[in-house]
């Protein structure tokens, strides 16, 4: 690696004393971790313009002190240290609190985590290769604005097939997140200082977005079957964000009846609906139920769709799915917006598409999800019982459990110390209630079914 420590040639501290210190102080506070090869000192005299004897005496200390290692034509390495307290605050450096208090496994039910190991690595390794193969000069300029033309194919013939979605590859925008779609759709409907409703709770993640717009939040109560239709039509809302298939967080999904009511509200008032089927393809109770978009017939539903949950959120890809009217206006308005998605992981992803793949891959995925599910309720039903009420376990890759007498900061805070992370969903409050301090917030996607047995029983320790 490079470094680039700041030598203050003006003073009078030996030059290869500020080297030594400057080195040392990065290591001693992780910044310069074990095991990092450091440049060899050919390097290093080059790169800073001082004296090859200068860099010598540097390493030479180090090395005595046990800071760096010399290993015979491998290199000049950084050397794992013992707890070492820090000259200004004599406390242990942050680095090396962090690496022992990770030592103990914890069982983590973080929300949004997926299952790596039953992920298709070879597949989507063959889709990489091909791409760069195949498409290589291609590659190597800037992607279509609107996103690949073969990847928005693929994405329209899923969304027919699996969530009964007419659209037409024109109508569909690659963007790098549903945060940056969000920030699109704001500014495209001209959202700033305009009403716009929301769940409440909902999800925080987009609301801020929202706020960040100038957009003026109206939280619209939820009820055993979904957000109220009252409430929305009362409200001035230019627009409504729901997520009608797996509410989050309470996870109820809104149904045919109230879809249509809210429908009727966009058509009457001109408002836009914003629909988020942000894990729609895991559904384990009950029929599949459409897609608003798939009961829209006057093109007032924006449909978000991600591939963080069915596929890799470290992809970073989601699309949106725009009325024929606002692509136009979106090409008129954004006509010099590059497309933030790197083509080669859309070229990439069209082709694992187009042989296949990623249908196996969901199939395959919502009957391991589906496994882990159904032993995440077996576990709650043993070892907690009538303790807690279990919300929105119809589908998606989380759940909430309902305290019965208990708050879950402190049901949280004895969790952390047995080994076991649970979370509170009480920041997806626009206005936080005390009853949101009776919830706790359970991701199962990323733990093994060992792992879920065992943090239920934790759990239950706990309360």
């Amino acid at each position: 690696m490079e470094i680039t420590p700041f030598i203050h040639r003006e003073k009078t501290i030996p030059l290869y004393s500020q080297l030594y210190h400057w080195m040392k102080t990065e290591i001693e506070e992780g910044r310069l971790l074990p095991g990092t090869k450091v440049p060899s000192i050919r390097q290093l005299t080059h790169h800073l313009q001082i004296s090859r004897n200068t860099v010598e005496a540097a390493y030479q200390q180090l090395q005595a002190e046990g800071y760096l290692e010399s290993k015979p034509r491998s290199g000049i390495w950084v050397v794992e240290i013992e707890e070492r307290l820090s000259r200004s605050s004599e406390e242990a450096s942050p680095a090396i609190v962090a690496r022992k208090s990770s030592s103990k496994p914890m069982i983590d039910f973080e929300y949004g985590n997926i299952d790596v190991e039953k992920f298709p690595f070879k597949r989507w390794k063959k889709s990489l290769s091909h791409a760069i193969e195949e498409e290589g000069q291609a590659l190597s300029q800037y992607s279509d604005k609107q996103g690949e033309w073969l990847l928005r194919q693929e994405i329209a013939t899923y969304l027919l097939q699996s969530r009964g979605v007419h659209t037409r590859p024109e109508q569909i925008l690659i963007t790098s997140g549903t945060q940056s779609a969000v920030e699109i759709i704001c500014r495209l409907l001209k959202l700033r200082g305009k009403e716009v409703a929301i769940e409440e709770p909902g999800y925080s993640g987009v609301r801020t977005i929202f706020i960040d717009q100038g957009c003026e939040m109206v939280p619209l109560p939820l009820e055993k079957d979904g957000l109220s239709i009252h409430h929305l039509q009362k409200s001035k809302a230019k627009a409504v964000y729901v997520t009608p298939s797996h509410q989050f967080p309470l996870g109820m999904i809104l149904p045919v009846g109230k879809r249509t009511q809210m429908l009727n509200w966009a058509y009457q008032s001109g408002g836009y609906i914003i629909e988020d089927d942000y894990d729609g393809e895991f559904r384990y109770q009950g029929q599949p139920i459409p897609s608003l978009k798939s009961l829209d017939e006057e093109e007032k539903v924006i449909y978000l769709g991600t591939f963080s949950k069915s596929f890799l959120p470290s992809m970073r890809m989601s699309f949106i799915v725009f009325p024929p009217s606002l692509m136009k206006q979106y090409g008129q308005m954004f006509p010099d917006y590059n497309q933030p998605v790197s083509p080669m992981i859309q070229v990439a992803m069209a082709k694992f598409m187009h042989a296949g793949d990623f249908e196996r891959h969901i199939r395959r995925m919502r009957k391991t999800y589906q496994r882990k599910h159904q032993t995440l309720l077996n576990s709650i039903e043993q070892h907690l019982g009538n303790k807690v009420e279990i919300i929105g376990e119809k589908s998606g890759l989380h759940i909430l459990l309902e305290l019965q007498g208990q708050a879950a900061p402190q049901v949280i805070e004895k969790g952390l110390k047995k080994g076991v992370k649970v979370y509170t969903p009480s920041r997806f409050w626009l206005y936080p209630i005390s009853d949101s301090q009776r919830y706790i917030m359970l991701g199962f996607g990323g733990l093994s079914i060992e792992e879920i047995e065992e943090g239920i029983a934790l759990l239950a320790s706990c309360i």
